[in-house]
């Protein structure tokens, strides 16, 4: 060999083992409109991707890779994917194949390393039958009707390929929130002229925009974001009520918190490559004062609720920029039900009490709301009565007369005061009008 065919070959190799990546993991999941598997990879690589018919398959090329991971196809969560198997074409080629159900299509993109993943190749499968199961969204006939529900919508955070925070235990935060949203929508569709709607009801991933995007479809009267975060000191403890802020964050620990929930699209695989300038129209006109106003009266009663139930990290309501609290017609609130770093509330995440006692607190914030500020044509305007009010630390006789839109002289008069000096724990009445 000439020395010059030497260079050429030992450059050759160079550029082929730069392109080489390892396959480290494997994991499939699916939700009510796709299939999606992911690949972990050491390094960024190259790859094809075709499919076959008779029968489908999707196949996957990925140029001079390797694998050292068995790939385990977990059947509750496999989706349209009926099995995986990979082997080498050639010496250059790792071929993993997808065994399908039926003709689906598809969608693929790389992910660089975010948090605990490296470089990720992503594949999106869409069953072109649409037997996956479809959203859960309220009928516009249904919405339109006399007397309808008031309609909350119910979003459990992270999921899917993301974990949220993990507790020392190895707890998960999408584990838990999902369970305690499962908890909420009881709690609501037990209250009359009430109904909840999931934006999640299994382990899967939803873009931040979409989960607001769901509560829009369904005709919401009110968006609740359930989570259970982390910070890095363990002896935080409480539970926190937070609504969109235009302005900045009311404090550096909800600035910490926003962007750490707003990083979930990197975590959860959602690529940013496919969006345009409609993102400046879809994703906000932050000038819907109304929504924000009804954003923290909501938002104050769910506190208020919550302080019954327990501790409360914050006596206020805190203010950040969650995007998925955006949306610009739904009142949006996100509920920090616990903190999964600190270790006994990590274990209280886990219990069914708690969770319940949980949804109870937020659904009874809800329903004061709701009592205090029903949307007309709803069945609640037609048929509320008397709403009460249990007084807590903190609390204003004019505080809670600007809450529920009455006015203080009526307030006194339903409640039989001679001033302004009110106790812990009196339960107040809230007059109608």
């Amino acid at each position: 060999m000439s020395k010059r065919a030497l260079i050429v070959a030992v450059l050759l190799l160079t550029s082929l083992q730069a392109m080489a990546a390892e396959v480290s993991g494997f994991r499939v999941w699916a939700d009510p409109v796709k299939t999606r598997a992911v690949l972990d990879l050491d390094r960024k690589t190259s790859y094809k991707l075709f499919t076959l018919e008779n029968p489908h398959r999707i196949v996957v090329d990925l140029k001079g890779s390797s694998i050292e991971t068995p790939l385990d196809l977990d059947a509750e969560h496999s989706g349209v994917i009926t099995g995986v198997r990979y082997g080498n074409p050639d010496k250059q080629t790792l071929r993993v194949v997808f065994d399908l159900k039926e003709a689906a299509g598809l969608k693929s993109f790389l992910l660089d390393p975010t948090a605990q993943y490296s470089h990720r190749l992503v594949i999106d499968l869409f069953a072109k039958s649409g037997t996956q199961q479809s959203s859960q969204v309220k009928h516009l006939t249904d919405i339109n009707k006399p007397n309808r529900d008031v309609v909350i919508a119910i979003d459990a955070g992270h999921g899917g390929e993301d974990p949220g925070a993990i507790g020392q235990k190895k707890t998960r935060e999408k584990d838990v929130v999902l369970r305690i949203a499962r908890e909420l929508k009881k709690a609501i569709d037990a209250e009359p002229g009430m109904q909840g709607v999931l934006t999640r009801d299994g382990d899967y991933y939803i873009p931040l925009r979409g989960r607001y995007e769901k509560a829009r479809k369904a005709r919401a009267d009110l968006f609740v974001s359930i989570h259970a975060d982390a910070f890095n000191k363990r002896s935080v403890q409480g539970s926190s009520v937070f609504v969109l802020s235009a302005r900045g964050a009311s404090s550096e620990f909800a600035r910490l918190l926003a962007d750490s929930e707003n990083a979930s699209d990197l975590v959860g695989g959602v690529t940013l490559s496919d969006k345009d300038d409609m993102l400046a129209s879809v994703l906000l006109d932050l000038s819907q004062s109304a929504t924000r106003e009804a954003s923290n009266k909501v938002a104050g009663d769910i506190l208020s609720a919550l302080k019954r139930n327990g501790k409360t990290h914050k006596n206020h309501v805190g203010h950040a920029n969650f995007m998925v609290l955006k949306s610009p017609d739904v009142p949006s609130v996100l509920v920090e039900t616990a903190f999964i770093s600190n270790p006994r509330e990590e274990k209280r995440l886990t219990e069914k009490e708690f969770q319940q006692n949980m949804a109870k607190a937020i659904s009874r914030g809800v329903r004061d709301y709701f009592y205090s500020s029903p949307p007309p044509g709803t069945w609640i305007a037609a048929n509320r009565t008397a709403s009460k009010h249990v007084v807590s630390r903190g609390d204003t006789l004019g505080g809670i007369a600007n809450r529920y839109s009455v006015s203080l002289n009526s307030l006194r008069s339903a409640n039989k005061l001679r001033g302004d000096v009110i106790h812990v724990g009196r339960e107040l009445i809230i007059p109608t009008s």
